[in-house]
C-alpha cells in the first residue's frame, strides 16, 4: 500500500450563489425599489411569477411587508424595509 502524502493546499471558500429570493430582496431594498420588470429581468421570471412571489413567498410565507406606489410614469414600484435579525 502506498503512503499518503500531505500537500499544503490553500482552499478558497466557495461562495454560495445568491438565490433568486436574495436577489429580489436586494432589489426591493434599493432606494428606488423595484418594478415587476426589474424583478423579471434579474430572475428570468414571467411577470405573473414575480407578482406571485411578492404576495406568496414574501408576504405570506416570510411575513415581510411589501409596500408599493406608482411613480409619475404610472409604473408601480415595490419596496421592503431592511430586515433586522435579532437573537
Amino acid at each position: 500500500m502506498a503512503a499518503k502524502t500531505k500537500t499544503n493546499k490553500t482552499t478558497v471558500p466557495i461562495e454560495k450563489p445568491k438565490s433568486k429570493q436574495d436577489i429580489v430582496l436586494g432589489l426591493l431594498r434599493r432606494q428606488d425599489g423595484a418594478s415587476i420588470a426589474d424583478i423579471c429581468e434579474a430572475t428570468g421570471w414571467q411577470p405573473h411569477s414575480a407578482r406571485g412571489f411578492l404576495s406568496g413567498a414574501l408576504k405570506r410565507r416570510l411575513g415581510i411587508e411589501v409596500a408599493s406606489e406608482k411613480n409619475e410614469a404610472g409604473e408601480r414600484r415595490y419596496f421592503v424595509a431592511a430586515i433586522i435579525m435579532s437573537d
